[in-house]
């Protein structure tokens, strides 16, 4: 959530803050803002609405001119969106943006009201910049400032500052919540995410927690909280401009859709040896996979339905317990893990502040933690005892479809490696599934070429919905879970899982007719009984859309639309079955005229709690 840029060099730096602040426009923001060094003064630039808004402002009002300076795109969490509570936030001397929630703020304010400080927003972020410039007025040097202020925040924060009396020049500082530093030539930036200055360079520095980086057009200078300079290794993103841009599709979403064949083999096929899984570059072997007693999935959203379907694989055919936790849950139940028992993390930005948080807890009991991240170099891949990193590449819409898929991806990887390790699965069947496994590509390709169409169709009949339910047993029930959540946050229509077995305890009461139920039913060996409660609801005038296997019969009283994939190892359907699930969603959020890759109130990276 919310947008840092910065950028110092020759450039209009109001052109670059605004074109970089674009490419973190997935993050989700309600408010966009720039401050500029013009002669050697901040000006500042604000609005809330979206950055058409301020670009909009700024050729009414004029545009700031210069070469240095820092942008931000807000999501409000202090004080409702305005233009007074859009950041950059001023003191006397200093300006600034800001990531991430002062949880001490309150009573910050409160010590520099008492100092005469007179507050025009609602904001945490006001107050970090009122302290900033409190000790800076003390101290007349940036960096001690800085300490002394960071020393006396709690929570999360990252910061793109200047100062007044050092112009051209740029300094930004994290805790928690990510910043990355770019390298240029004769010319340097900060963001929040490497997609925001891919056009301009691919190399970066990632500040670590409390570090401070000071950029000008000639260097970059990084210390720590000490004040002592530090050395910083340089890293290289591994995607180009292309990678972030729409290449000719209406949205990222589609296209991100249409790039999950790819995801996969990028993701499954480094991971191959002699025909079977092999992690070892990730440190899993075979002797700490026989170790494990328990195994907790830990997870958000989207990343926690793929645990689902990991639970499932994992307990059919390495026989392991597996309990899955939403990790915001996880952290406040005080869980009975400890030593013997592996925490599997999963999260798409590596910065997830709930996921992170459980992580560490799970740490100080004792057990071992395993990363499923597909942001190179966060917090939660630095600091996981194990690590396996997806290859979806950036991932722009805020619903995840890649991203999920290359975390299914892995979860198969680990399950099979699992079972072999611990006896339940011989060599052959350990072939015979990693070779499927490489199959899903093609497999994956193949449906969305053979379900766009229909699942187009089938949207339209979901556009007025004002609710509907998604059905399912066993895996399929873990897809409808993904599924729902899909339609929800894109389309705005209420949508609800259920396991299908559950219909009679409840939720049978919610059918009117022509209410549309979406029923997933790929399973051989729960197909009759799910067909079962999809005769239930059809009774009772819903308007039943059945995802299956190629070669099923389905007679029109069951439903009025069915959906088919190729048949295919049955574990492995998820695969194959999420693609006419994301569709649908897609193109009912396009015929509903929704903001796709925006969806109200949400962001991509959820970074406070």
């Amino acid at each position: 959530m919310c947008g840092i840029v910065g950028y110092v060099g020759k450039r209009d730096s109001a052109d670059v803050l605004v074109d970089a602040l674009k490419k973190l426009e997935y993050r989700g923001y309600d408010s966009a803002g720039i401050a500029v060094f013009e002669d050697n003064k901040i000006k500042v630039a604000k609005s809330k609405g979206k950055l058409k808004d301020l670009i909009q402002k700024m050729d009414t009002e004029g545009k700031p001119q210069g070469t240095a300076g820092i942008g931000h795109t807000r999501w409000a969490t202090h004080g409702e969106p305005s233009d007074i509570n859009s950041h950059p936030h001023s003191g006397a001397k200093v300006t600034l943006v800001h990531n991430g929630i002062i949880e001490n703020y309150k009573e910050l304010k409160d010590f520099l009201v008492k100092q005469g400080r007179d507050f025009l927003s609602d904001t945490d972020t006001e107050v970090v910049a009122q302290l900033l410039d409190y000790y800076y007025a003390k101290i007349k040097e940036p960096i001690s400032a800085i300490i002394e202020t960071t020393q006396e925040l709690r929570g999360s924060f990252a910061l793109g500052i200047v100062f007044e009396d050092y112009p051209n020049t740029v300094y930004a500082v994290r805790r928690e919540s990510p910043l990355i530093v770019g390298i240029g030539q004769g010319e340097n930036f900060i963001a929040s995410d490497v997609p925001a200055i891919i056009k301009y360079t691919k190399d970066y520095y990632l500040l670590e927690h409390d570090e401070i980086a000071v950029l000008s057009p000639n260097g970059v200078e990084v210390f720590d909280s000490h004040s002592q300079p530090i050395e910083k290794e340089l890293k290289t993103a591994d995607w180009d401009v292309d990678a972030v841009g729409k290449c000719g599709y209406p949205h990222y979403m589609i296209k991100e859709i249409n790039e999950q064949p790819t995801a996969i083999r990028n993701t499954v096929t480094p991971r191959i040896k002699d025909g079977m899984p092999c992690l070892e570059e990730c440190n899993i072997t075979p002797e700490m996979l026989r170790g494990i007693r328990n195994i907790f999935i830990v997870a958000c959203g989207t990343a926690m339905h793929s645990g689902m379907v990991g639970k499932y694989v994992i307990e059919e055919l390495a026989r392991t317990a597996v309990t899955v936790d939403i990790a915001s849950e996880f952290r406040y139940r005080n869980p009975i893990i400890g030593e013997g028992d592996l925490i599997i993390i999963v999260s798409q930005s590596g910065e997830t502040a709930d996921s992170l948080a459980a992580m560490r807890l799970a740490k100080e009991k004792g057990a071992k933690t395993l990363a499923i991240v597909n942001a190179m170099g966060s917090t939660i891949a630095r600091e996981a005892d194990m690590l396996i990193y997806t290859h979806a590449g950036p991932e722009i819409s805020v619903a995840s479809t890649k991203a999920y898929m290359v975390q299914l991806s892995v979860m198969y990887l680990f399950a099979f490696e699992l079972a072999y390790a611990k006896g339940q699965i011989d060599e052959d069947k350990l072939k015979y599934y990693t070779s499927k496994l490489l199959e899903t590509s093609e497999r994956v390709a193949d449906v969305i070429a053979q379900t766009t169409e229909l699942s187009q169709k089938i949207s339209t009949k979901l556009v007025t919905a004002d609710s509907l339910l998604y059905i399912g047993r066993g895996l399929d029930y873990a897809l409808s879970m993904e599924g729902s959540l899909k339609l929800k946050e894109i389309s705005y229509i209420h949508s609800e899982s259920y396991a299908a077995g559950e219909l009679k305890h409840g939720t049978i009461s919610l059918i009117t007719p022509e209410m549309p139920v979406i029923a997933v039913a790929t399973q051989s060996a729960l197909f009759e009984k799910t067909v079962s409660n999809i005769k239930e609801v059809k009774a009772r005038g819903a308007k039943v859309i059945m995802i299956c296997q190629e070669g099923c019969d389905i007679s029109p009283d069951i439903a009025n639309y069915v959906l088919r994939v190729p048949a295919f190892e049955e574990i492995l359907l998820p695969m194959l079955v999420c693609v006419p699930l994301q569709l649908i969603a897609y193109y009912t959020s396009v015929q509903r005229g929704n903001d796709v890759d925006q969806p109200r109130n949400l962001a991509k990276s959820v970074t406070v709690e």
